[in-house]
């Protein structure tokens, strides 16, 4: 039997395309669940996003206030994002406790890995240059090293990857490929390696700078909690805006309209 809200028949064709498009990620959370179980928990939640939005449309389409002139080819959306808005305006600011909760209570998320910065030099194997070609060309780049030639300009030189002297700016310890990082996982900042080989050729490559994996400031990362918390609070404002249009409609499963 098709359900009604507030005398509207849901649109049954809503419920499966909202059902497909929940199914990839809902999949991979229930895979303990029976498939006929699991079908039909899918379906029962998509019922219920296409039953908010009604109400949300429902209530958009009874507010009397008009609509800005620029908005009306959008008129509808602009009503439902308007009072969704206005239920938005009412949520406080974090207070700092709040802040420092969160902080405390996702403290894992804060850890930030061991950086490393580095340059190189890099000179590829691929279809069009053969192992002794790439080989002999990183030499070249290994002897103007020697002679005292900027690191810089010699990737710049010599590099299949030119520009910004080889710069790989800053990035997370275990990032490169094993190769590249068993080649610098010790090397001092300020050294060179020797050449070496990995999956995609030959390098070169300098340390620039190291910093240590740590636990990031709570003030380096208080605009991310404040956002973060804002977010949880703004989801929970509809949550309960949607239970308060519930509690209010009349929704029910009937042969015919109510």
């Amino acid at each position: 039997m098709p359900w009604f809200v507030n005398g509207e028949q849901v649109d049954d064709s809503a419920v499966r395309e909202e059902a497909q498009m929940m199914r990839p990620r809902y999949l991979e959370s229930v895979t303990d669940l029976d498939p006929v179980d699991a079908e039909m928990q899918l379906r029962e939640w998509a019922r219920e996003n296409v039953i908010e939005r009604m109400l949300l449309r429902q209530t958009a389409l009874a507010d009397t206030e008009p609509v800005p002139p620029n908005q009306q080819e959008s008129e509808l959306e602009f009503r439902i994002q308007r009072i969704l808005e206005r239920k938005r305006a009412n949520i406080k600011p974090p207070a700092e406790k709040e802040v420092a909760a969160f902080y405390k209570a996702n403290r894992e998320s804060f850890v930030t890995p061991e950086l490393i910065r580095a340059k190189h030099v890099v000179r590829n194997v691929d279809e069009s240059t053969d192992s002794e070609t790439a080989e002999a060309a990183i030499r070249q780049a290994e002897q103007e090293l020697s002679a005292g030639a900027p690191f810089e300009e010699v990737a710049d030189r010599f590099s299949d990857c030119p520009g910004n002297g080889g710069d790989l700016g800053w990035f997370p310890k275990g990032e490169m490929v094993d190769e590249f990082e068993k080649a610098i996982c010790e090397l001092p900042v300020g050294s060179t390696t020797g050449i070496f080989r990995s999956i995609f050729g030959f390098h070169i490559a300098r340390v620039y700078g190291r910093k240590p994996a740590g636990l990031r400031p709570i003030a380096d990362v208080r605009d991310h909690i404040v956002h973060a918390i804002t977010e949880q609070k703004a989801q929970k404002c509809l949550e309960d805006y949607l239970d308060e249009l519930r509690a209010k409609a009349d929704i029910r499963q009937s042969k015919g309209a109510p």
